[in-house]
Parts: structure tokens; C-alpha cells; sequence
């Protein structure tokens, strides 16, 4: 299927996604407005002009939760393409980060709603369809690279791989 994309499907964008582990714990937010809104998913978003995508995963994070972090506190834990066939514009790369140590308790910000939930229970259904095939390998501790190939709806998943 991926070879059905023209070049000028190609152009792809940059962001972020940060989630936090309190011993058997993940915070997840609800997003309430824009690109994903309705589905729980971590904390993070587009890179602005200058940004590095450290710089942009502590900003997109202190922005949806309140929560504060500094970039050491980061763990890198992967990297995924996600493609839309049907929305080309909306192809974009997402680097993945862990954090354990961080300052401040969450809170609700006009984009998002935070929520623990138990690893044993996160609620996949309520979720972009993607993450039930690459989280849990990031939460057991793997560093991932990935493709997701999205289906002419933008919500199911076409194909999965691990590179």
C-alpha cells in the first residue's frame, strides 16, 4: 500500500508524544479539542519554527497538563511515520518519549483532560487504533521504529510494521 503514494504525498511534518509512568501507572489525556480530539492519548504536538524536538516535547507537555519537565528527564523511546493515504496532509513523524521524574501535579488545560490509568488497563478502545500494537512494547521497556499506514477513513489501521 505504501507504494501507492505519490511524491508530492511524501512531505511530512514533525511532533512529539510524551507519556508519564508513576510505578505501575500512565498518565493519558483526554483530548478535547482538534487533531484526535475524543481519544485519550500522551502529551505532546507539532514542533514551531527553531524548536528542537526535545524543546517541543517540554513545551507541548507543560502547555496539555501543566506538568514540568526538564529535558534530561526525557527518555527516548521511539519514532513512528504516521500515513494517511486519504489525508496526505496529515502525514506526519512522531518521536516518543517516557518520563519518570517530573515537577508539578497534572491538570486540565483547554486541550486536554489528564487521567492515570493502571498499564494492565489502558483503554485501547478509547485510543487511536495504532497504539494497542506499539505501546506495549514501549511500556516493556523496548525502543521502537516504526510505519503506520492509516485507512481511507484516517481512524483504522491499514498496515503496522517495525522496522
Amino acid at each position: 500500500m505504501s507504494n501507492t503514494l505519490k511524491k508530492e504525498d511524501d512531505k511530512m511534518y514533525t511532533t512529539t508524544l510524551c507519556f508519564l509512568l508513576k510505578k505501575d501507572k500512565i498518565l493519558l489525556g483526554m483530548k478535547k479539542t482538534g487533531f484526535g480530539q475524543g481519544k485519550y492519548n500522551g502529551f505532546g504536538g507539532k514542533l514551531k519554527d527553531g524548536e528542537t524536538i526535545l524543546q517541543a516535547t517540554v513545551r507541548e507537555l507543560k502547555e496539555e497538563s501543566g506538568i514540568q519537565v526538564a529535558e534530561g528527564q526525557l527518555a527516548y523511546v521511539g519514532k513512528l511515520d504516521f500515513i494517511f493515504p486519504a489525508s496526505p496532509q496529515l502525514r506526519h513523524d512522531v518521536h516518543i518519549f517516557l518520563v519518570h521524574t517530573w515537577q508539578g501535579e497534572p491538570v486540565e488545560t483547554k486541550e486536554m483532560k489528564p487521567q492515570w490509568f493502571s498499564q494492565s488497563d489502558i483503554p485501547y478502545n478509547e485510543m487511536w487504533q495504532d497504539d494497542i500494537y506499539w505501546l506495549p512494547t514501549v511500556l516493556a521497556g523496548k525502543i521502537i521504529e516504526g510505519t503506520v499506514i492509516f485507512a481511507e477513513n484516517n481512524e483504522d489501521v491499514a498496515e503496522f510494521k517495525f522496522l
